[in-house]
């Protein structure tokens, strides 16, 4: 097996095409083909932008036709769904509703070469000058192999954790893990898993997914409120108690199956789960995974109760309605759903409530069917690192977080407090 790394600045599409099974590793191609299970595209670019990631796409054996229209063999589609009534043909055919595919043979993916030197440069994004990023920089390349092998022979184990509280902005328990191995082990993981299961993700969960985020969700949530007063008169709001901590380890590891049938892989994961109890807050895998967990509850409040303003970030959930019963109801199902099958808690204090009288206090803002405003707590933060003296950078990461709401007079104010203490 050829383990040899190339340097960073070596990595290409080329070079990783081989590691994919083929296909055209630049996404500005439209008429490439992609005869492989992922598209990998490392070119150096910013995280936020698509042609750094690794996508994963369908590809057809044979033409199909959709909706009418056929399918060239060996071109990249959009991704979609074949409407009610369309054919396909046998070997191309796509799975129903119900069917969700199971992906196998990925862990060669995982531990390659390419791939793991794609994970080390976005490991390191933003860290470079840390100690540990620069005595792994010292000798890059046997580290990356070293890494490799333990991959390939199974020997590798996730490290132990360096664990600490943070209180700001509330008390929580952070786990972290070093840089080298395990930081660089989980971003080859996301690499390739993470475009799997973002495609069986539904439309309205927005924490940490690539493409999605606060203020996509901020801006489809006022847009509802705006174009559909009536039918968003109510708001049922609630989250999840100790979501990170509760997970229970067999009900994720099922709901993982359900995606992945490569038993080494599953194995690679399986281990990072059971490394501490629920799942660290720190862990990059922990992120994707948190959202594995509430997929399936995703589909059934869209589907099932058929919510048509349905918005989740990480655990904190929003409903809106024109009836206090049917929140109210939907709310019943909820926390049975929630208890019986993944084994959560909602906290206490949820709310059914008027929108207009209240407002909705929900990523960092309050929303209101004509205007949003910065919740008052980010707006008392601001006042007192005003007070204290901050640096432009500070104070430009303030003025694009009120961009996203009704804040003319509130950056002015910003504006002149900054001015009169430079």
């Amino acid at each position: 097996m050829n383990t040899s790394f190339p340097s960073a600045s070596d990595v290409n599409a080329d070079s990783l095409n081989c590691v994919y099974g083929g296909g055209y590793a630049n996404d500005n191609a439209d008429d490439a083909p992609n005869y492989g299970l992922a598209c990998v595209n490392a070119n150096d670019n910013d995280f936020g932008n698509a042609n750094a990631n690794i996508g994963s796409r369908n590809c057809c054996k044979q033409t199909r036709t959709c909706a009418g229209k056929t399918l060239p063999l060996g071109r990249r589609q959009p991704l979609h769904t074949c409407p009610a009534g369309s054919t396909t043909a046998k070997a191309g055919q796509h799975a129903t509703k119900t069917t969700m595919k199971r992906y196998g043979e990925l862990y060669g993916n995982v531990i390659s070469p390419a791939n793991l030197d794609l994970a080390e440069k976005r490991a390191r994004r933003g860290k470079g000058s840390r100690p540990c990023v620069v005595r792994f920089l010292a000798d890059r390349d046997q580290n990356l192999q070293r890494l490799h092998r333990s991959l390939a022979d199974g020997t590798f184990h996730t490290s132990p954790y360096h664990i600490f509280e943070i209180t700001d902005p509330k008390r929580r328990t952070i786990y972290s893990l070093p840089y080298y191995p395990d930081r660089i082990v989980q971003h080859a993981i996301m690499n390739v898993c993470e475009p799997l299961f973002v495609r069986s993700f539904t439309a309205d969960t927005y924490a940490s997914i690539p493409g999605r985020g606060i203020h996509l969700c901020a801006k489809r949530l006022k847009h509802a409120l705006r174009i559909d007063p009536e039918g968003t008169r109510y708001c049922l709001k609630l989250d999840i108690s100790k979501y990170y901590p509760s997970i229970d380890h067999a009900v994720l590891k099922a709901e993982i199956r359900r995606k992945i049938k490569d038993r080494r892989l599953l194995a690679l994961i399986d281990g990072i789960i059971d490394s501490a109890d629920g799942l660290p807050i720190g862990n990059l895998l922990s992120q994707m995974l948190a959202n594995v967990y509430l997929s399936r509850f995703d589909h059934y409040v869209k589907e099932t109760l058929k919510a048509p303003y349905y918005y989740r970030y990480v655990d904190d959930i929003v409903l809106l309605s024109d009836s206090k019963d049917k929140l109210h109801g939907w709310f019943a199902d909820i926390q049975r759903y929630l208890a019986d099958r993944l084994h959560l808690q909602v906290k206490p204090n949820w709310q059914v409530f008027p929108v207009e009288a209240r407002g909705i206090d929900f990523l960092g803002y309050v929303f209101r069917h004509g205007y949003t405003l910065v919740r008052k707590r980010i707006k008392r933060n601001i006042m007192k690192r005003l007070a204290k003296g901050i640096s432009k950078p500070s104070l430009d990461s303030y003025l694009g977080w009120l961009k996203w709401c009704n804040s003319k007079h509130l950056k002015n104010k910003i504006i002149d407090i900054y001015q009169q203490n430079t």
